[in-house]
C-alpha cells in the first residue's frame, strides 16, 4: 500500500490564518517521502483543509488511524519506566510529603513541556522532534535533538533488557524451586535476553507504525496494574519488623500469621520507631533522588510520533492524550511508592522486589509479579526504540524514501548493540547515569524550551511576552537540574560508590 505524499505547509498557522513571506518546506517526516512538485502540493494542502474548515490545520505523511485510548496506552507506557521499581526507595530517602511535593511537580513540568512541544510543532506543522530542531537552529539543531533521542532512549533500553538479564534467571529459578542457581543455559542472564530480544522484541520493533503497538501497550499497563495491587496488598501481609528468621517461611501462610502474631507481641519502642513513617527526610541519598524523580515522565520522544498517528489530531486533543496519561502514571507511581515504603519503611531497597525475596524467596505472588514487571519491561522495548530509529534516520537518511531493508537493518542493529553491552558491559548502567543526566534534562526542559522561543514568531509573541519568559525561565531549570544531577554522579564516583541517578 503506498503512502501518500507528505506535505508540509509552514505558512499555515494554528488559527488558520497565513503569515507573510513564509514559504513551503518540505519536511521528511520519517526520512520516507519527497515532493516534487511544489504547486500540486499547495493544491493537495488546500484540498485537504476544506474538507475540515473547522479543524485546526494538521500535516502528516498519512491519515493517523490510531483512537485516543490507543494513543494513551501507547504514551502511558512510553513514560512508565523501570524507575517505578526504585521509587520507594526514593521515598524513604525524601519523606511522604516531600515525595509528594516533587512527584507532582515533575508531573506539571512535564505537561507544560508537551505544552510547549505540541504549540512550536502546530506553527510549523512538523511533528517529529529532530525536524523542530531543524527549523529552529538548521541542522545543529537536528543533530543535537536526534542524539539526545538516541542517547537517552538506548540507555532506557538497556536498563529494561539488563532487568530481563538478571530478573528472568530467579523468576526460572523459582519455578523449579531449586534453592542454588545451576550453571544450565535456561538459567543464564545472557542467553535468555538474547532469546527475549529475537523472538518477542524483534517482531515488535519491526512494525511499521507505532499505532498497532498499542495492544501491547496496554497489556504492558495492565501487568504494572498487577505490580501495583500486588504490592498494595503485600502491605498488609508483611510484617513490621521482618524477624530474622522470616526467609524461612517457604510460602507457609499459616506458619507465616503465626510468625507475625509472635513479632507483635515481642515488639520493642526501637521496632516501634523503625515501623514509623516519615514526612520529611533530609540525607545524603535524598540528592540522588531527586534526578530519578525528575526523570520519571520522559515521553517527549514519543508525542510527535504518537500525534502523527492520532487519529483526526489536533493540539488539543493530544494535549488531553498527554495529561491523561501523566496523571495515570503519576497516581501509579505514587501509590506503589506509598505502599512499597510503608511495607518495608528504611529498609526498602532501591529494586523493590528484590527487597520482598527477604521475605519470601519463594512467594507465588510475588513470582507472579516478577513475570508482570518482566513482560512490561519488555513490551516497553519496542516503543521506545522507534524514535531511536526514527533519529538515525533523520541523521543518515533524511531525503530517503521509506524502505522495509532499512527500516529492518536499523532495528536488528539497535538490538544487537543494546544486547552486546548489557552481556559484556554491565557496568554500562552507570555510564547510562551520566546520559540520563544528560539527555533527559535536554529532552524534557531545554529542548521544548529553546524550540519554543525560536520558532513561535516574534508579530504572535514577542521575545519579552510572559509566555517566553517562562520558556527561558523553564530552559534555565532544565540546566540547573542537570548540573546538579552531574555534579551528584561526579562525587558519586570520587567516593567510591557504585550508586547513580538519572536514568529513565
Amino acid at each position: 500500500m503506498e503512502v501518500p505524499l507528505q506535505t508540509e505547509m509552514v505558512e499555515l498557522v494554528p488559527n488558520g490564518k497565513h503569515s507573510e513571506g513564509l514559504l513551503p518546506v518540505i519536511t521528511p517526516m520519517a526520512g520516507n517521502q519527497r515532493v516534487e512538485d511544489p504547486t500540486r502540493s499547495c493544491i493537495e494542502g488546500k484540498s485537504f483543509l476544506q474538507k475540515s474548515p473547522s479543524k485546526e490545520p494538521h500535516f502528516t505523511d498519512f491519515e493517523g488511524k490510531t483512537s485516543f485510548g490507543m494513543s494513551v496506552f501507547n504514551l502511558s507506557n512510553a513514560i512508565m519506566g523501570s524507575g517505578i521499581l526504585g521509587l520507594a526507595y526514593a521515598m524513604a530517602n525524601t519523606g511522604i510529603i516531600l515525595f509528594l511535593f516533587l512527584l507532582t511537580a515533575v508531573a506539571l513540568l512535564s505537561s507544560y513541556s508537551i505544552h510547549l512541544l505540541l504549540k512550536s510543532s502546530g506553527v510549523v506543522g512538523i511533528r517529529a522532534y529532530e525536524q523542530l530542531g531543524y527549523r529552529a537552529f538548521g541542522t545543529p539543531g537536528k543533530l543535537a535533538a536526534a542524539l539526545a533521542i538516541t542517547l537517552q532512549n538506548i540507555g532506557a533500553m538497556s536498563s529494561y533488557l539488563y532487568i530481563i538479564k538478571s530478573e528472568l534467571p530467579l523468576v526460572i529459578q523459582t519455578f523449579l524451586n531449586l534453592e542454588e542457581k545451576t550453571s544450565d543455559w535456561y538459567m543464564n542472564g545472557n542467553y535468555l535476553v538474547i532469546l527475549v530480544s529475537v523472538i518477542i522484541i524483534l517482531p515488535l520493533a519491526l512494525m511499521r507504525q507505532l499505532g498497532y503497538l498499542g495492544y501491547s501497550s496496554g497489556f504492558s499497563l495492565s501487568c504494572m496494574v498487577f505490580f501495583l495491587i500486588a504490592v498494595i496488598y503485600k502491605k498488609f501481609h508483611v510484617p513490621c519488623p521482618l524477624p530474622p528468621n522470616f526467609n524461612n517461611t517457604t510460602g507457609n501462610f499459616s506458619h507465616m500469621e503465626v510468625v507475625k502474631e509472635k513479632v507483635q507481641l515481642q515488639i520493642e519502642p526501637e521496632a516501634a520507631a523503625f515501623c514509623t513513617p516519615s514526612y520529611f527526610t533530609l540525607n545524603s541519598q535524598t540528592a540522588y533522588t531527586i534526578p530519578i524523580m525528575a526523570f520519571a515522565f520522559v515521553c517527549h520522544p514519543e508525542v510527535l510520533p504518537i500525534y502523527t498517528e492520532l487519529k483526526d489530531p489536533s493540539k488539543k486533543k493530544m494535549q488531553h492524550i498527554s495529561n491523561l496519561s501523566i496523571t495515570v502514571m503519576y497516581i501509579m507511581y505514587f501509590l506503589a511508592a506509598l505502599f512499597g515504603y510503608l511495607t518495608f519503611y528504611d529498609g526498602v531497597e532501591s529494586e523493590l522486589l528484590h527487597t520482598y525475596s527477604k521475605v519470601d524467596p519463594f512467594d507465588v505472588l510475588i513470582l507472579c509479579v516478577r513475570v508482570a514487571v518482566l513482560t512490561a519491561v519488555t513490551l516497553t522495548v519496542p516503543i521506545v526504540l522507534f524514535p531511536v530509529r526514527r533519529a538515525i534516520q533523520q541523521m543518515l537518511f533524511p531525503n530517503q524514501e521509506f524502505s522495509w531493508l532499512r527500516h529492518v537493518l536499523i532495528a536488528v542493529g539497535l538490538l544487537t548493540c543494546i544486547n552486546l553491552l548489557v552481556i559484556f558491559a554491565p557496568n554500562i548502567l552507570g555510564i547510562f547515569g551520566v546520559i540520563g543526566a544528560t539527555s533527559a534534562p535536554c529532552l524534557i526542559f531545554i529542548f521544548p524550551a529553546i524550540f519554543y522561543f525560536r520558532i513561535m514568531p516574534t508579530e504572535k509573541e514577542p521575545a519579552r511576552s510572559t509566555p517566553k519568559i517562562l520558556a527561558l525561565c523553564f530552559a534555565v531549570l532544565g540546566f540547573l537540574l542537570m548540573t546538579m544531577s552531574l555534579s551528584f554522579i561526579i562525587i558519586d564516583w570520587a567516593s567510591g560508590t557504585s550508586r547513580h541517578g538519572g536514568n529513565h
